[in-house]
């Protein structure tokens, strides 16, 4: 080989091995620079990651924690309109029941834990206000006249609905009494309503007579006080149908001057027949409680 292509092949040989290394060295350098890190930035990096990763399980649980919460809260609502049909069936029959004086023995039994869900879920107490507030409403923007002819009729075996044990006792016993006890809470809240109004009062019960003085004390014991008279039935009024009674007995109110602004009672006897006056209001019952209190007024 001439000197002259020893040369060249000096050259090119130079050139492949400096081509080589520079493509190496690139390769290295491109490689390090995308994995490269240093040991704090990574500790950064990863107590990023699990803080990021806590708040997010602090946040579930507490999103948890609230959506139980909230389903404890209104199960008893949820549950009642799940079983809508059977709600609606059971208030429905049970409308139909107090107006013609039936029994709870003719219920369906699904009406019984309808009616356990009524009480406990805070739907009967819900009721109650609304139809006191409707009371006191109306009778806050009647005016009475100065003549004291004008009165309201207020039936007071709601009053006396419990004993008087449980209501100083102030206790809610896990039964159907509850069911009692709120109505008398919420009659008394109407006739203490009625009396700083300086209505008239006449109350009216299905015991005998002969109860007067038992019943005056109890109703004085309660707390009702200033009422004008209390209408009883005699010994030989007993058997009289109270609906027929009752009306006889406002009739004889209306003929002595008596202007009767409103009847008050929980029972549909009291509210029908005739001269009722200007306006009668209902208190809700819950649904099994209309026998019962029927066969109490028949003793």
């Amino acid at each position: 080989m001439s000197a002259y292509g020893h040369e060249m092949e000096r050259e090119f040989s130079a050139q492949s091995l400096l081509t080589t290394g520079g493509s190496e060295m690139g390769s290295q350098y491109t490689t390090e620079a995308g994995i490269y890190m240093s040991s704090f930035a990574a500790t950064v990096l990863i107590s990023g990651l699990v803080t990021l990763g806590i708040s997010i399980m602090s946040l579930l649980v507490a999103l948890t924690v609230m959506l139980n919460s909230c389903e404890n809260k209104n199960s008893g609502v949820v549950e009642i309109y799940r079983n809508g049909q059977s709600y609606d069936y059971c208030r429905t029959f049970a409308h139909h029941a107090e107006m013609n004086g039936l029994g709870s023995d003719v219920f369906p039994p699904i009406c019984e834990d309808i009616n356990k869900q009524y009480i406990n879920d805070g739907l009967y107490t819900r009721d109650l206000k609304i139809a006191v507030a409707i009371a006191e409403e109306f009778f806050s923007t009647v005016r009475s006249e100065m003549d004291g002819l004008d009165l309201v009729l207020m039936d007071a075996d709601d009053l006396l609905s419990v004993s008087e044990t449980l209501v100083n006792e102030d206790i809610l016993h896990e039964s159907n009494r509850d069911s009692d006890y709120l109505r008398h809470l919420f009659t008394m809240k109407l006739y203490i309503k009625l009396r700083s109004l300086r209505w008239k009062l006449i109350l009216f019960s299905r015991k005998p007579e002969k109860q007067r003085n038992a019943t005056v004390e109890e109703l004085v014991s309660m707390g009702c006080n200033g009422w004008s008279s209390l209408i009883m039935r005699m010994d030989n009024e007993m058997q009289v149908d109270y609906e027929e009674f009752l009306s006889r007995q406002r009739n004889m109110l209306q003929r002595e001057g008596f202007r009767i602004k409103g009847i008050i009672s929980s029972q549909m006897d009291a509210l029908r027949g005739s001269y009722l006056g200007d306006r009668v209001f209902k208190i809700p019952n819950p649904i099994f409680r209309y026998s019962d209190e029927k066969s109490n007024s028949d003793e």
